[in-house]
């Protein structure tokens, strides 16, 4: 099994900025892609980024720009998030795709809320 853990979330003001934290544990063989969706109120879960091996990243064009995913050696995602919008306010979820046992499977963290106020 592969557990993910979030921290970072928290409420900001419109243009501030707020950095995710995402720690993949347990029994992990392999790790590939990681990253963050996200759920607005009222909304249906989104990608926001992703990072593959070789440090591919992917934006929704939302973010594109004002957004940075990045990942250390140590299966820990991270996003930065600058310039915020209200727009941005949303439980945001840390994804990981890995191989614990004999298949890859799709993990999912708990969530953390990012509120940006205008």
């Amino acid at each position: 099994q592969v557990q993910l853990v979030e921290s970072g979330g928290g409420l900001m003001q419109a243009g501030g900025s707020l950095r995710l934290s995402c720690a993949a544990s347990g029994s992990i063989f392999s790790i590939n892609p990681m990253g963050w969706y996200r759920q607005g109120p009222g909304k249906q879960r989104e990608l926001v980024a992703t990072i593959a091996l070789g440090a591919v990243t992917n934006y929704a064009g939302s973010v594109k720009g004002r957004f940075t995913i990045s990942r250390d050696n140590q299966n820990t995602v991270y996003l930065q998030m600058n310039s915020l919008k209200p727009e941005d306010t949303a439980v945001y979820y840390c994804y990981a795709r890995a191989v614990s046992g004999i298949r890859w499977e799709d993990y999912w963290g708990q969530g953390t809320q990012v509120t940006v106020s205008s």
